[in-house]
């Protein structure tokens, strides 16, 4: 009897994992303090983001499986900080502060455990935003040796080119489309009021008549999302789209911004002040169909006692994965997380869980999912077939032991 409910628990958990969304704490490392993520891959085994350790900040990576480690620095950095990730997980970018506390645009190749710095416009500090899908084009800011700033795209082969501004000398990108060709960010008019712009073709437009900044962009480039004032003291998120122009989010009437969207422009994400008690941010979402939606609401079920979703920072290109901070009451403390939304089915190597080991844990939740045909099946349909069967359960066993 012992053992038999052993293995209903087992079943349980497995079928819990399988059938229904999961919500991750990423934790901090060592000596940290709290941990915020700013990227995911596109099949969320790779989260990037910033801890806070004893003064100061580190940029970080978290591996399914084997979880939080520090990205490395140089001699004599003091910090650093990671802002985007590449959707296949190879590449991370963001900045390495130096001992005169200036930031460096750096990229890391998370494979090697390598960083390369970008360079500037001859001036002494840069920041890396946003990375294209393969990782091949950073975006961000770097200063001038005149002084000044400008947004720039850099290639392997091309280096660092200067995007221009709106007129007014200053211009800072954070967001790039997939394919490196789209740019978004923050620039100056000749009357140093900022707005949202998009870079497409060498020509950068501005995007509505409101002071603002453009956080993120769609595959095509035809959505982009991001903040702007309504009026003198109040901003909203934004959604801009190709066809339509801007259209702010209500946000329950509050101060709030749009952080990322996916590669299909369907899911933004992103923060809302909805709280007249600490803490005040709240995390949401943006679908076509439901609008805002706060994510404390929408997973509450996978909330514990006192836990609360503060911001949603980041979403998987293809919408399944979603990161940011929240305050996770268990620790006691801020914490990064990963929400998998669960949905649509992608073929896999035999990991239903996720963890980047294929093994028992595996083999269980295909076996007691045996049989099961329909769509929204999860992980255990390895091959999305829409039927878990001989096919799902060989993959599994062919390979076992791989990433263990």
């Amino acid at each position: 009897m012992i053992r038999l409910g052993s293995l209903w628990v087992a079943w349980l958990s497995i079928w819990s994992f399988v059938c229904a969304q999961q919500l991750i704490w990423l934790g901090v490392p060592p000596g940290g303090y709290s941990s915020v993520a700013w990227g995911v891959s596109n099949n969320a085994q790779v989260v990037i983001g910033t801890a806070y350790i004893a003064g100061t900040r580190r940029a970080f990576v978290w591996h399914a499986g084997s979880g939080m480690s520090l990205l490395p620095i140089f001699d004599g950095a003091v910090g650093s900080e990671a802002w985007a990730v590449s959707d296949d997980g190879h590449y991370a970018v963001g900045t390495i502060i130096n001992a005169s506390f200036q930031y460096q645009n750096i990229r890391w190749d998370l494979q090697s455990n390598t960083w390369q710095n970008l360079g500037t416009f001859g001036g002494a500090e840069g920041r890396a935003q946003g990375i294209s899908a393969d990782g091949s084009v950073v975006v961000g800011y770097a200063f001038y040796a005149s002084g000044g700033y400008g947004a720039y795209r850099w290639t392997p082969d091309g280096g660092l080119i200067d995007l221009g501004s709106l007129g007014g000398g200053y211009s800072w990108a954070y967001g790039v489309s997939a394919d490196g060709s789209t740019v978004v960010g923050r620039s100056f008019l000749p009357d140093y009021q900022a707005r949202p712009f998009r870079w497409k073709n060498h020509q950068m437009i501005a995007l509505g008549n409101q002071w603002g900044t453009a956080i993120a962009v769609s595959s095509d480039g035809s959505v982009v999302v991001g903040s702007a004032y309504i009026n003198d003291s109040q901003y909203r998120a934004f959604i801009w789209r190709e066809d339509t122009g801007i259209m702010s989010l209500n946000t329950w009437n509050a101060n709030s911004s749009a952080n990322d969207v996916s590669d299909d422009g369907t899911l933004v994400v992103g923060y809302a002040y909805l709280s007249s008690t600490l803490p005040l941010e709240r995390a949401f979402q943006w679908t076509p169909e439901a609008g805002e939606e706060n994510l404390n609401q929408v997973y509450a079920s996978l909330l514990t006692d006192g836990s609360v979703l503060l911001s949603a920072t980041r979403v998987s290109a293809n919408g399944r994965y979603i990161v940011g901070a929240g305050y996770n009451a268990s620790t006691r403390r801020n914490e990064a997380f990963l929400i998998d939304r669960g949905g649509g089915c992608e073929p896999h190597n035999g990991d239903v869980n996720n963890d980047g080991c294929v093994d028992d844990a595996d083999l269980l939740s295909v076996l007691f999912a045996f049989g099961q045909a329909g769509e929204g099946l999860g992980r255990v349909d390895v091959n999305c077939d829409r039927l878990v069967d001989d096919a799902d359960l060989l993959q599994v066993l062919f390979q076992f032991g791989t990433g263990c």
